[in-house]
């Protein structure tokens, strides 16, 4: 084993230390978050934050980096209080990694990839056509984290589709089955397959 120490962290080349931070936490979700102007310009990024914050309410958060520059997903968001969610799956993996660019607001990354804008129902942000989970989410709350001046958006699921293949009898979403990605760091890909359930676990009896 290699170990590094905090003081180590300060003296990594740029490139090598957010490489290697990024990948540090584990494999992270590939979501693409949808959402669109008052002007009806689309965006769509893709982040690799989005947790779990509870089930009742039905509560999603992602983080969200500092605001000194333009963050056009947060300021649609927070204008028109909607926003969506779409797992990344293996078909779509270089499109969604090329929403990362930095374009202006003025262009949609629908428009420069080959992902599909669609609308479900009358919601207001858009989802991702390709996408075999898509989350209509709701904005309701933000945590600023001073220490590194990001934050946690919190949303609160307003509906949701899912391939029916995926969603078991006892409820339990079987991601492997639509190809969900996962992504490892800042640009590493893997599609992972369910290797096995286990019951929940209850203290073993001393005897």
């Amino acid at each position: 084993m290699k170990r590094f120490t905090r003081e180590h962290i300060d003296t990594f080349d740029y490139i090598f230390k957010i490489n290697l931070i990024n990948s540090l936490s584990g494999y992270k979700s590939a979501n693409l978050i949808g959402s669109v102007s008052p002007e009806g310009i689309e965006n769509i990024a893709v982040f690799s934050s989005v947790v779990h914050l509870g089930s009742t309410p039905p509560l999603l958060g992602f983080i969200l980096r500092p605001t000194t520059v333009p963050r056009n997903t947060y300021e649609n968001l927070k204008k028109t209080g909607v926003f969506t969610i779409n797992h990344v799956s293996e078909s779509i993996i270089e499109d969604a990694h090329h929403t990362s660019a930095k374009y202006s607001s003025l262009i949609s990354e629908f428009e420069m990839t080959d992902l599909t804008s669609e609308y479900l129902g009358d919601f207001g942000a858009p989802f991702v056509a390709e996408a075999p989970v898509k989350i209509g989410m709701k904005y309701v709350d933000e945590i600023d984290i001073h220490y590194n001046q990001t934050k946690l958006v919190i949303g609160e699921i307003q509906f949701f589709e899912v391939e029916e293949e995926m969603l078991q009898e006892d409820g339990f979403l079987n991601l492997g089955r639509g190809e969900v990605a996962t992504i490892n760091g800042l640009d590493g890909y893997a599609v992972p397959s369910l290797f096995k359930r286990l019951e929940y676990q209850r203290p073993k009896q001393l005897i």
